[in-house]
């Protein structure tokens, strides 16, 4: 994005550095803080420049002619006055003001999918909605508003626990019309996984648009710790261009090439990308499903 959004997004990055919570690493480490120090890693750094500079992502990004025509200025902006950052409190992180009332994101988003009237687009990488957001979309699609929600696959998750979490909400999201996708692995990466995550999902847009007019993109989740836990933020902005693009990206992920479409048949889930359906997580190992069978049956949910 570019314009007076960016002056607001500087001045939240200036709202935490100064804040209490945020401590100068020198005294978090103060022997690994020096001019010495800094010089090794700068030559550390140096030795891996060209193993950087041919890595696959490196390599897309000079062969794409979208990337090309944005540095060169040929690329077309969609302007709007009807914009808003928002970013949490940084005294979250501290546990002071916490829990909904200190999600300031997600006192914006709660009010935007209340009012959408025709579609909710939902692409959450890690995807717990509890009883509460459960029954709060499941009541959107009662009232008439076609929600659809993108998320990773246990298969693709870093964090199998987040996925018993969301497990949980499965069924009952299906039941009330809630349509779900699970996006598939990487083709030929393999995600590294941990008890808490490692940024190794396939999946890792934070995004949702209504009604073909409104949208948000920022760092929230949908997911108790992106609300009472992490300091989250991001932009909602009215533009039907730019958040007819966005469902139009929902389109494209959630094809069967990329995602399963998770339903329910007589009472049991199934996953299905058009040619092959599954009776249980796809590609999922015997590990994974161990961790996602034990978040959903412990009561961890608030840390989910």
């Amino acid at each position: 994005m570019v314009g007076p959004v960016v002056r607001d997004a500087s001045a939240s990055f200036d709202r935490y550095w100064n804040s209490p919570a945020a401590y100068p690493m020198a005294l978090l480490a103060p022997n690994d803080v020096s001019a010495t120090a800094l010089d090794a890693l700068r030559r550390s750094a140096a030795s891996r420049v060209a193993e950087a500079q041919d890595h696959p992502f490196a390599v897309e990004l000079r062969n794409s002619d979208a990337i090309q025509r944005l540095v060169a200025g040929d690329w077309p902006m969609h302007w709007t006055s009807q914009y808003l950052f928002v970013a949490d409190d940084p005294a979250k992180a501290l546990g002071d003001g916490g829990g909904m009332a200190g999600s300031q994101v997600l006192a914006m988003i709660g009010p935007m999918l209340k009012e959408a009237k025709q579609r909710i687009s939902i692409i959450s990488p890690y995807f717990v909605p509890g009883k509460q957001g459960t029954s709060f979309l499941v009541s959107q699609v009662g009232d008439g508003t076609g929600v659809r929600v993108l998320t990773n696959s246990l298969a693709a998750n870093d964090v199998a626990m987040v996925y018993g979490g969301y497990s949980k909400s499965r069924p009952k999201l299906l039941q009330g019309g809630v349509q779900i996708w699970e996006l598939k692995p990487l083709p030929g990466m393999e995600t590294q996984r941990s008890m808490f995550g490692s940024s190794g999902a396939s999946l890792h847009t934070k995004a949702l648009a209504t009604d073909s007019s409104r949208l948000f993109v920022g760092s929230y989740n949908l997911d108790p710790r992106s609300t009472s836990l992490n300091c989250e933020q991001g932009v909602f902005v009215e533009e039907p261009t730019v958040a007819t693009q966005l469902e139009a990206i929902f389109d494209q992920e959630s094809s069967g090439e990329r995602a399963w479409a998770v339903t329910l048949e007589h009472g049991k889930l199934r996953w299905s990308d058009g040619t092959q359906t599954y009776d249980d997580s796809p590609e999922a190992t015997g590990g994974q499903k161990f961790q996602a069978w034990l978040a959903k049956v412990l009561p961890l949910d608030a840390q989910l």
